[in-house]
């Protein structure tokens, strides 16, 4: 209703789980690497807790996108299920045939160890997550403590992950619970977001949402966003929805707090804590004296329409008109002049080399350029990697370009899902996809970032966008190329020595000893916290990307993203 008013092409507080609106802050990204750091612990249990709304399930989905291709998965999303009903629903997640008849414990764990075991002799995984586990019982519990005896010599042949409010942390403190408890691996507890990310939070879903002016929200609403909804992402959904609705249907260029307070009162109402329903009758109050009652926003809207309708109906009955009369036009107030919203913000890298030197200003493209743009250009996955090869000063071979690149002692790397804070992380050039107007994809390489610019090679020309417009048509994937050390295979698993080994421990070796941790850590350990220091998902595993910020620390020059004015 209110979209177009704003400048949006969607409804940028949708609660519907739509992946292009993905915000991961910095505890998102903690609780996913501890579910993948979990993945690899050999069996056990992992647990991951937090407040309703606050994006647990949101983590989930990224972590199964991450699972690799030999990990079988079993999801359980209603675990108010006996323990005879659990067991047979895992059995049914896995597709394991089960005997005719099969009613007890026996009838189902016999199948499932034959199939765990055939599943590790063929070098698969199996992992069984657990949705909403605060409503797990206590014999359930223990049933599941049970299912992590199965196991070989080496590990644990099932790995459970564990997801639910914060009562499920309270249930396995309890005596008779001791058992599990000491079976988990690795706990995380996923707190709200803070103010700061709270108003990043917001501003990216209107980035992604077409919005290409300023925000609709004054810093005092964005304030007040927050301490209403307490930074759950749920919340913080519902009472900007409801807000800009106020804001629509009272004409409003821009949110305000008054706005706001009145919207939690209509989404939130008795849910609301106490010391907010008293600040809220105070104002309700305060504006009642001057003559400024706030009236509930979505009444407004309701009624405005409702009304335009019926009198527009009545018009065209009274006149005898042939047509209907054109629609009753809404008071409308001009949005500010436009500016980039920043869809991402890049955490801080203390290991970071200093950022490329700003080069001339360019012009920003406009949507409707940018499409222009896109639909010329044609650009084969071959010629897009030897035009980011050109920006290293390699010439690579138009049949095989990574083969060539290998060569040149240079690497081919792609991730997907990428986002805006990792590309800052890398900080390198690299391959985007962008989708045209007919929707049909078109790469690009993107040479330069600022906060709220990104810099797009197409074809032989190089344009500047807006973070806003590249939001709503990028796809979310990111290849870059990077200089590999000497005798370089693939990466480093639980840090057994290979020959590139000794020159990622020299390179940890010149970081602050805080930095890393002690030098008498194991090296997994040391590259976990060199991870975590750098912006990037711990695994204690030095994979390209890992190797890519050690290539900083080396002083190997690679290109940079430059840093364009607009």
């Amino acid at each position: 209703m209110y979209a177009k008013y704003f400048g949006l092409s969607q409804d940028p507080f949708s609660i519907a789980p739509d992946p292009r609106y993905l915000f991961m802050s910095e505890r998102h990204r903690e609780a996913l690497a501890h579910l993948l750091y979990g993945l690899g612990g050999g069996g056990g249990f992992v647990l991951l807790s937090g407040e309703i709304g606050t994006g647990k399930t949101t983590v989930c989905r990224c972590f199964l996108e991450q699972i690799p291709d030999n990990c079988n998965v079993a999801y359980i999303f209603n675990p108010k299920l006996t323990a005879d009903e659990l067991l047979r629903s895992i059995c049914d997640e896995f597709h394991i045939a089960l005997p005719p008849g099969a009613v007890t414990a026996k009838d189902f764990i016999d199948p499932l160890n034959s199939f765990l075991l055939r599943g590790h002799a063929a070098g698969q995984n199996n992992v069984l997550i657990i949705d909403e586990a605060q409503n797990l019982s206590a014999d359930v519990l223990e049933q599941l403590r049970l299912l992590t005896n199965l196991e070989t010599s080496e590990r644990k042949l099932l790995q459970i992950v564990l997801i639910g409010q914060p009562e499920l942390r309270c249930m396995l403190a309890r005596p008779e619970l001791e058992q599990l408890a000491q079976r988990v691996i690795a706990r995380f507890h996923l707190d709200a977001l803070s103010e700061l990310e709270t108003s990043h939070y917001i501003a990216h879903r209107l980035a992604v949402a077409g919005l290409t002016g300023a925000s609709p929200f004054n810093k005092q609403a964005l304030a007040r966003i927050h301490k209403l909804a307490r930074g759950t992402p749920r919340r913080i959904n519902l009472l900007c929805g409801r807000a800009m609705l106020g804001a629509y249907a009272s004409g409003m260029a821009q949110v305000d707090r008054r706005t706001v307070d009145q919207a939690a009162l209509e989404v939130f109402g008795p849910r609301l804590d106490a010391r907010h329903h008293t600040e809220l009758a105070e104002t309700n109050a305060t504006n009642g004296q001057t003559g400024r009652r706030l009236v509930p926003a979505f009444t407004v809207a309701v009624a405005s329409l409702l009304g335009a309708a019926l009198l527009g109906m009545i018009l065209w009955t009274q006149k005898g008109q042939s047509t209907p009369p054109a629609p009753i036009a809404f008071k409308t107030v001009p949005l500010p002049s436009p500016a980039a919203v920043a869809s991402v913000v890049a955490p801080t890298n203390p290991y970071a080399v200093p950022a490329a030197l700003p080069v001339k200003a360019v012009t920003l493209l406009s949507a409707a350029d940018l499409d222009a743009q896109l639909t010329a250009t044609t650009l084969t996955p071959n010629q897009a990697w030897q035009a980011l090869g050109q920006l290293w000063g390699l010439t690579l071979d138009g049949n095989d370009p990574c083969a060539a690149a290998w060569q040149q002692r240079v690497a081919c790397f792609s991730s997907k899902p990428a986002n805006l804070a990792l590309i800052r992380e890398l900080n390198r050039p690299g391959i985007i996809t962008l989708l045209d107007g007919n929707r049909l994809p078109v790469r690009a390489v993107l040479s330069g970032l600022t906060d709220q610019t990104a810099s797009l090679r197409l074809g032989t020309k190089t344009h500047s966008v807006s973070l806003t417009i590249l939001a709503g048509l990028w796809r979310g994937d990111f290849a870059t190329l990077w200089r590999v050390p000497d005798d370089y295979a693939e990466k480093i698993v639980n840090g057994k020595a290979r020959p590139v080994t000794e020159w990622v421990e020299a390179q940890l070796a010149k970081l602050p000893g805080s930095a890393v941790g002690p030098q008498s850590s194991t090296l997994r350990d040391r590259i976990y916290a060199f991870q975590l220091a750098s912006g990037l998902s711990p695994d204690g595993q030095a994979g390209p990307m890992t190797l890519m910020q050690l290539n900083r620390v080396a002083g190997l020059r690679e290109p940079q993203l430059k840093t364009p004015q607009p």
